[in-house]
C-alpha cells in the first residue's frame, strides 16, 4: 500500500482519485499542480499543494506519486511532468483495474493508468507513462514503448510496436506486425494497415498520412 499524490485537480485528476480510493490498496494523500494553477486549498477534501513545493510537504521517502495527465502535446506534457517528480526523488504508482484482463501485471511499466476492460494478451510489454482508456484490444508479442495514450476501444492486433508519443483515437485499429513510428497520432475510426511515419497524422480507413503536418502541431 502507497499514499500517493497526485498531479492535477482536473477531470483525469478526479477519476484517478475515484479508482484508487475504491480499485486499489493505495490511499490519495494530496493533489498537486503548479503553482499559478492553484485556485482552491482543497480538492476532494485533500489539499491542493504546489508542484514547486511539494517534496518539501509530503517528502518522497514516504509518499509515491501519480501523473495520470491528458495526451496533450503528443504526451509530452505528461511526459515533462513524470522527469520532474523523478527528480524530485519521487517513486511512480500505476493503477491497473480490477476489471481489466492481464495475466501479468509485471509486465506493465510505471506511471501508467489502464482503466477497465482493456485486454492485455500474453507476451506483450507496456512501457512507462502509458495511458490506456477503457475498452481496448492489446493483442499479444507486442511492445509498447513509453509515453503512449489509447484512448478507447482501439484494436491493437498482434505483434506491434508501438514507438514513444503516440494517440490512438476512439475505434482505431492496427493491423498485426505493424509498426507505429513516434509520434503517430491516429485519427478516430482510423485502419492502420502498414508503417507509419514520425510525427505524423494519419485518418481513414484505410488510414492515409495528412500532408504538410506535424502530429504536435494538431494535438
Amino acid at each position: 500500500m502507497a499514499k500517493v499524490i497526485i498531479f492535477g485537480v482536473l477531470d483525469t485528476a478526479e477519476l484517478a482519485h475515484y479508482y484508487l480510493e475504491n480499485d486499489s490498496e493505495h490511499t490519495v494523500a494530496a493533489f498537486t499542480v503548479n503553482r499559478e494553477y492553484i485556485q482552491d486549498e482543497t480538492f476532494h477534501g485533500l489539499p491542493v499543494v504546489a508542484f514547486e513545493d511539494i517534496e518539501n510537504i509530503f517528502s518522497p521517502t514516504e509518499y509515491s506519486f501519480f501523473a495520470p495527465m491528458t495526451g496533450r502535446n503528443m504526451n509530452r506534457n505528461r511526459e515533462s511532468v513524470y522527469h520532474a517528480a523523478k527528480a524530485k526523488g519521487y517513486q511512480f504508482i500505476s493503477y491497473i483495474s480490477s476489471h481489466a484482463t492481464i495475466f501479468d501485471k509485471s509486465v506493465v511499466g510505471e506511471n501508467c493508468f489502464i482503466l477497465e476492460d482493456n485486454t492485455i494478451q500474453p507476451f506483450t510489454t507496456i512501457g512507462n507513462n502509458v495511458i490506456m482508456w477503457s475498452g481496448n484490444h492489446i493483442g499479444h508479442h507486442s511492445t509498447i514503448r513509453d509515453h503512449v495514450f489509447f484512448t478507447s476501444h482501439v484494436v491493437m492486433s498482434g505483434h506491434c510496436v508501438i514507438e514513444p508519443y503516440c494517440f490512438f483515437g476512439v475505434n482505431s485499429t492496427i493491423r498485426d506486425y505493424t509498426h507505429i513510428a513516434q509520434g503517430t497520432l491516429v485519427g478516430m475510426a482510423s485502419a492502420i494497415t502498414k508503417e507509419t511515419e514520425e510525427w505524423g497524422i494519419y485518418i481513414g480507413n484505410p488510414a492515409k498520412k495528412v500532408p504538410g503536418k506535424k502530429s504536435y502541431e494538431a494535438y
